[in-house]
């Protein structure tokens, strides 16, 4: 991961069919293909949250990413927010 400076995250909500598609899985693959930190996990509303942190072009992929998702899902909106979190993720992880 680059200086902190050069690094940008962002809070993504992906909502439609993105719960029990392995959605997670395949997206904590993507970001360590991509060198992205942070999290995914799903939301109580069956939307998934994610938060991914990386150079802005790493970024920019997993995000036009998250937009389609794994090839079982149907996503209906990916709405992203630019964050700064307290501490900056050291790898990508999946909550259960």
């Amino acid at each position: 991961m680059s200086p902190q400076s050069t690094t940008r995250c962002l809070r993504v909500v992906v909502s439609g069919h993105v719960q029990g598609v392995c959605f997670r899985h395949y997206t904590r693959q993507k970001a360590n293909e991509l060198d992205i930190t942070g999290w995914v996990k799903n939301l109580p509303d069956g939307n998934v949250e994610a938060l991914i942190c990386g150079q802005s072009e790493q970024v920019d992929a997993i995000l036009a990413w998250l937009a389609v998702g794994p090839e079982h899902a149907r996503v209906t909106n990916c709405n992203a927010t630019h964050c700064t979190p307290v501490a900056l993720p050291d790898n990508f992880s999946v909550s259960y």
